[in-house]
Protein backbone atom coordinates (compact mmCIF):
# COMPACT_ATOMS: atom_id res chain seq x y z
CA UNK A 1 0.00 0.00 0.00
CA UNK A 2 1.44 3.38 -1.03
CA UNK A 3 0.78 6.76 0.54
CA UNK A 4 -0.27 9.61 -1.73
CA UNK A 5 2.09 12.54 -0.97
CA UNK A 6 -0.64 14.97 -2.01
CA UNK A 7 -3.04 13.57 0.54
CA UNK A 8 -4.41 16.12 3.00
CA UNK A 9 -4.72 13.57 5.80
CA UNK A 10 -2.46 14.63 8.68
CA UNK A 11 -0.40 11.94 10.41
CA UNK A 12 -1.46 11.02 13.89
CA UNK A 13 0.21 13.17 16.50
CA UNK A 14 2.44 11.41 19.02
CA UNK A 15 0.75 11.37 22.39
CA UNK A 16 2.36 13.66 24.91
CA UNK A 17 3.38 12.60 28.39
CA UNK A 18 1.42 13.67 31.40
CA UNK A 19 1.93 17.28 32.38
CA UNK A 20 3.60 18.04 35.67
CA UNK A 21 1.08 18.88 38.33
CA UNK A 22 1.07 22.21 40.08
CA UNK A 23 2.19 20.56 43.31
CA UNK A 24 5.17 18.93 41.59
CA UNK A 25 6.25 22.23 40.02
CA UNK A 26 6.00 23.87 43.42
CA UNK A 27 8.15 21.08 44.89
CA UNK A 28 10.79 21.62 42.18
CA UNK A 29 10.85 25.36 42.86
CA UNK A 30 11.20 24.90 46.64
CA UNK A 31 13.84 22.20 46.13
CA UNK A 32 15.85 24.49 43.83
CA UNK A 33 15.69 27.35 46.34
CA UNK A 34 16.85 25.08 49.17
CA UNK A 35 19.73 23.67 47.12
CA UNK A 36 20.87 27.13 46.08
CA UNK A 37 20.76 28.24 49.72
CA UNK A 38 22.84 25.21 50.75
CA UNK A 39 25.41 25.99 48.05
CA UNK A 40 25.63 29.63 49.16
CA UNK A 41 26.01 28.68 52.83
CA UNK A 42 28.67 26.12 51.93
CA UNK A 43 30.71 28.31 49.59
CA UNK A 44 30.55 31.57 51.53
CA UNK A 45 33.11 30.60 54.24
CA UNK A 46 35.53 29.29 51.59
CA UNK A 47 35.29 32.40 49.42
CA UNK A 48 35.54 34.60 52.50
CA UNK A 49 38.72 32.87 53.67
CA UNK A 50 40.28 33.25 50.21
CA UNK A 51 39.32 36.93 50.13
CA UNK A 52 40.80 37.49 53.59
CA UNK A 53 44.05 35.80 52.59
CA UNK A 54 44.58 38.45 49.90
CA UNK A 55 43.33 41.41 51.97
CA UNK A 56 45.04 44.00 54.12
CA UNK A 57 44.87 43.59 57.88
CA UNK A 58 43.11 46.93 58.42
CA UNK A 59 40.13 45.92 56.29
CA UNK A 60 39.89 42.54 58.03
CA UNK A 61 39.88 44.10 61.49
CA UNK A 62 37.26 46.60 60.34
CA UNK A 63 35.08 43.74 59.11
CA UNK A 64 34.97 45.06 55.54
CA UNK A 65 36.12 41.86 53.81
CA UNK A 66 33.32 39.59 52.60
CA UNK A 67 33.67 38.01 49.16
CA UNK A 68 36.14 40.39 47.49
CA UNK A 69 39.69 41.15 48.74
CA UNK A 70 40.27 44.67 50.09
CA UNK A 71 43.71 46.22 50.01
CA UNK A 72 45.12 43.43 47.86
CA UNK A 73 48.52 42.18 49.07
CA UNK A 74 50.69 39.07 48.91
CA UNK A 75 52.88 39.88 51.89
CA UNK A 76 51.42 37.21 54.13
CA UNK A 77 51.76 34.54 51.46
CA UNK A 78 55.41 35.48 51.19
CA UNK A 79 55.87 35.28 54.97
CA UNK A 80 54.25 31.88 55.33
CA UNK A 81 55.86 30.35 52.26
CA UNK A 82 59.28 31.60 53.29
CA UNK A 83 59.03 29.80 56.62
CA UNK A 84 61.00 26.54 56.33
CA UNK A 85 59.04 24.92 59.17
CA UNK A 86 55.79 25.37 57.25
CA UNK A 87 57.17 23.39 54.30
CA UNK A 88 58.65 20.76 56.62
CA UNK A 89 55.26 20.24 58.25
CA UNK A 90 53.61 20.33 54.83
CA UNK A 91 55.88 17.57 53.58
CA UNK A 92 55.09 15.56 56.71
CA UNK A 93 51.38 15.87 56.00
CA UNK A 94 51.82 14.60 52.45
CA UNK A 95 53.90 11.63 53.60
CA UNK A 96 51.57 10.77 56.48
CA UNK A 97 48.50 11.01 54.26
CA UNK A 98 49.90 8.86 51.44
CA UNK A 99 51.27 6.15 53.73
CA UNK A 100 48.23 6.10 56.01
CA UNK A 101 45.78 6.00 53.11
CA UNK A 102 47.63 3.13 51.44
CA UNK A 103 47.75 1.07 54.64
CA UNK A 104 44.12 1.82 55.45
CA UNK A 105 42.92 0.83 51.97
CA UNK A 106 44.85 -2.45 52.07
CA UNK A 107 43.63 -3.41 55.55
CA UNK A 108 40.04 -2.28 54.97
CA UNK A 109 39.80 -4.08 51.63
CA UNK A 110 41.18 -7.33 52.99
CA UNK A 111 38.98 -7.26 56.09
CA UNK A 112 35.86 -6.32 54.13
CA UNK A 113 36.49 -9.05 51.55
CA UNK A 114 36.78 -11.66 54.29
CA UNK A 115 33.62 -10.45 56.04
CA UNK A 116 31.69 -10.60 52.76
CA UNK A 117 32.01 -14.40 52.69
CA UNK A 118 28.84 -15.75 54.26
CA UNK A 119 30.32 -19.22 54.62
CA UNK A 120 33.12 -17.91 56.86
CA UNK A 121 33.03 -19.40 60.35
CA UNK A 122 32.91 -16.77 63.06
CA UNK A 123 31.83 -14.11 60.59
CA UNK A 124 29.22 -12.71 62.97
CA UNK A 125 31.78 -12.36 65.76
CA UNK A 126 34.22 -10.53 63.48
CA UNK A 127 31.51 -8.13 62.33
CA UNK A 128 30.43 -7.60 65.93
CA UNK A 129 33.97 -6.78 67.03
CA UNK A 130 34.29 -4.21 64.24
CA UNK A 131 30.91 -2.61 65.00
CA UNK A 132 31.68 -2.55 68.73
CA UNK A 133 34.66 -0.28 68.10
CA UNK A 134 32.36 2.25 66.40
CA UNK A 135 30.63 2.97 69.70
CA UNK A 136 33.29 2.22 72.32
CA UNK A 137 37.00 3.03 72.43
CA UNK A 138 39.73 2.27 74.90
CA UNK A 139 39.92 5.89 76.05
CA UNK A 140 42.52 8.58 75.62
CA UNK A 141 44.87 7.58 78.45
CA UNK A 142 44.94 3.82 77.66
CA UNK A 143 45.60 4.63 74.00
CA UNK A 144 48.45 6.93 74.94
CA UNK A 145 49.94 4.33 77.29
CA UNK A 146 49.69 1.69 74.55
CA UNK A 147 51.33 3.86 71.88
CA UNK A 148 54.08 4.88 74.30
CA UNK A 149 54.75 1.31 75.43
CA UNK A 150 55.06 0.22 71.79
CA UNK A 151 57.68 2.92 71.22
CA UNK A 152 55.69 4.64 68.47
CA UNK A 153 55.73 8.17 69.89
CA UNK A 154 57.45 10.68 67.59
CA UNK A 155 57.12 8.27 64.66
CA UNK A 156 54.85 8.10 61.64
CA UNK A 157 53.25 4.93 63.03
CA UNK A 158 51.61 6.86 65.86
CA UNK A 159 49.63 8.75 63.22
CA UNK A 160 49.07 5.90 60.76
CA UNK A 161 48.22 2.77 62.73
CA UNK A 162 45.70 3.80 65.46
CA UNK A 163 43.09 4.84 62.86
CA UNK A 164 44.04 2.45 60.09
CA UNK A 165 40.54 0.95 59.73
CA UNK A 166 37.42 3.09 59.75
CA UNK A 167 34.46 0.83 60.54
CA UNK A 168 32.01 2.84 58.42
CA UNK A 169 34.26 2.45 55.38
CA UNK A 170 34.68 -1.21 56.25
CA UNK A 171 30.93 -1.85 56.27
CA UNK A 172 30.43 0.01 52.99
CA UNK A 173 33.08 -2.09 51.26
CA UNK A 174 31.70 -5.28 52.83
CA UNK A 175 28.22 -4.55 51.45
CA UNK A 176 29.72 -3.81 48.03
CA UNK A 177 31.63 -7.09 47.90
CA UNK A 178 28.51 -8.99 48.95
CA UNK A 179 26.68 -7.63 45.89
CA UNK A 180 29.26 -8.93 43.41
CA UNK A 181 28.12 -12.02 41.46
CA UNK A 182 29.37 -15.20 43.09
CA UNK A 183 29.74 -16.77 39.64
CA UNK A 184 32.73 -14.53 38.90
CA UNK A 185 34.71 -15.93 41.80
CA UNK A 186 33.61 -19.46 41.01
CA UNK A 187 34.85 -19.03 37.45
CA UNK A 188 38.15 -17.69 38.77
CA UNK A 189 38.48 -20.71 41.05
CA UNK A 190 37.87 -23.02 38.08
CA UNK A 191 40.67 -21.22 36.24
CA UNK A 192 43.00 -22.01 39.13
CA UNK A 193 43.14 -18.65 40.92
CA UNK A 194 43.48 -18.72 44.69
CA UNK A 195 41.73 -16.33 47.06
CA UNK A 196 44.42 -13.65 46.86
CA UNK A 197 44.63 -13.67 43.06
CA UNK A 198 40.84 -13.64 42.81
CA UNK A 199 40.76 -10.50 44.93
CA UNK A 200 43.53 -8.79 42.96
CA UNK A 201 42.60 -9.82 39.41
CA UNK A 202 38.82 -10.18 39.54
CA UNK A 203 37.26 -8.35 42.49
CA UNK A 204 39.35 -5.17 42.70
CA UNK A 205 39.08 -4.28 38.97
CA UNK A 206 35.30 -4.34 39.45
CA UNK A 207 35.52 -2.24 42.62
CA UNK A 208 37.16 0.93 41.32
CA UNK A 209 34.23 3.12 42.33
CA UNK A 210 34.07 2.05 45.96
CA UNK A 211 37.87 1.93 46.32
CA UNK A 212 38.19 5.47 44.93
CA UNK A 213 35.51 6.61 47.37
CA UNK A 214 37.34 5.02 50.30
CA UNK A 215 40.61 6.62 49.15
CA UNK A 216 38.88 10.00 49.22
CA UNK A 217 37.40 9.36 52.67
CA UNK A 218 40.70 8.22 54.17
CA UNK A 219 42.84 10.86 52.45
CA UNK A 220 40.64 13.74 53.62
CA UNK A 221 40.48 12.29 57.13
CA UNK A 222 44.25 11.88 57.48
CA UNK A 223 45.00 15.20 55.78
CA UNK A 224 42.77 17.11 58.22
CA UNK A 225 43.80 15.14 61.30
CA UNK A 226 45.82 17.02 63.87
CA UNK A 227 44.97 15.72 67.35
CA UNK A 228 46.76 12.38 66.97
CA UNK A 229 50.02 14.06 65.97
CA UNK A 230 49.52 16.75 68.61
CA UNK A 231 49.13 14.01 71.23
CA UNK A 232 51.94 11.63 70.29
CA UNK A 233 54.56 14.00 68.86
CA UNK A 234 56.57 16.71 70.58
CA UNK A 235 59.22 17.41 67.92
CA UNK A 236 58.37 20.38 65.74
CA UNK A 237 59.93 18.95 62.60
CA UNK A 238 57.70 15.84 62.80
CA UNK A 239 54.36 17.62 63.09
CA UNK A 240 51.89 17.85 60.19
CA UNK A 241 50.82 21.18 58.75
CA UNK A 242 47.46 20.96 60.51
CA UNK A 243 49.24 21.29 63.85
CA UNK A 244 51.13 24.25 62.42
CA UNK A 245 47.76 25.79 61.58
CA UNK A 246 46.40 24.90 65.01
CA UNK A 247 49.31 26.71 66.64
CA UNK A 248 48.59 29.79 64.54
CA UNK A 249 44.96 29.78 65.60
CA UNK A 250 45.87 29.19 69.24
CA UNK A 251 48.22 32.17 69.17
CA UNK A 252 45.97 34.43 67.12
CA UNK A 253 45.16 36.67 70.09
CA UNK A 254 48.74 37.89 70.16
CA UNK A 255 50.60 38.46 66.90
CA UNK A 256 53.90 38.20 68.71
CA UNK A 257 53.14 34.55 69.53
CA UNK A 258 53.06 33.56 65.84
CA UNK A 259 56.42 32.01 64.91
CA UNK A 260 56.76 33.52 61.43
CA UNK A 261 56.44 37.14 62.60
CA UNK A 262 59.80 38.75 63.26
CA UNK A 263 59.47 42.55 63.16
CA UNK A 264 56.96 45.40 63.29
CA UNK A 265 56.41 45.45 59.53
CA UNK A 266 55.46 41.80 59.53
CA UNK A 267 53.03 42.28 62.43
CA UNK A 268 50.74 44.11 60.00
CA UNK A 269 50.11 40.78 58.25
CA UNK A 270 49.07 38.93 61.45
CA UNK A 271 45.32 39.08 60.74
CA UNK A 272 45.70 37.22 57.43
CA UNK A 273 48.08 34.49 58.63
CA UNK A 274 45.31 32.08 59.53
CA UNK A 275 43.49 32.62 56.23
CA UNK A 276 46.65 32.15 54.17
CA UNK A 277 47.59 28.95 56.00
CA UNK A 278 44.06 27.58 55.67
CA UNK A 279 44.09 28.23 51.91
CA UNK A 280 47.49 26.59 51.44
CA UNK A 281 46.46 23.63 53.61
CA UNK A 282 43.15 22.90 51.89
CA UNK A 283 44.35 23.57 48.33
CA UNK A 284 45.62 20.01 47.58
CA UNK A 285 42.32 18.42 48.64
CA UNK A 286 40.37 20.91 46.55
CA UNK A 287 42.53 20.08 43.53
CA UNK A 288 42.29 16.31 43.94
CA UNK A 289 38.61 16.08 44.81
CA UNK A 290 37.18 16.86 41.31
CA UNK A 291 39.04 13.89 39.83
CA UNK A 292 37.60 11.47 42.42
CA UNK A 293 34.16 13.05 42.85
CA UNK A 294 32.65 11.13 39.93
CA UNK A 295 33.29 7.90 41.83
CA UNK A 296 31.93 9.29 45.08
CA UNK A 297 28.17 8.89 44.69
CA UNK A 298 28.32 5.65 42.71
CA UNK A 299 30.77 4.10 45.19
CA UNK A 300 28.68 4.92 48.24
CA UNK A 301 25.41 3.86 46.59
CA UNK A 302 26.84 0.57 45.34
CA UNK A 303 28.16 -0.22 48.80
CA UNK A 304 24.95 0.81 50.52
CA UNK A 305 22.47 -1.26 48.46
CA UNK A 306 22.03 -4.87 49.38
CA UNK A 307 20.93 -7.28 46.69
Amino acid sequence: MTVDPTSTVKPALRPRGPRATRGYRAFQAVNAVILVAVVVVTLYPIVNIVARSFSDEAYIIAGEVTLVPRGFNLTTYHLVMSDSMFWTNYRNTVVYTVVATFISIVLTTCYAYVLSKKQLRGRGALVGIAVFTMFFTGGLIPNYVLISSLGMTNTIWAVVLPNAINVFNLLVMKAFFENLPVELEEAAAVDGLNTYMTLLRVVLPLSKAVVATMVLFYAVSFWNSWFTAFLYMDQQDLLPVTVYLRNLIAGATSAQNVGVIADADEVQAAATLQAVTIVLTTLPILLVYPFIQRYFVSGVMLGAVKG
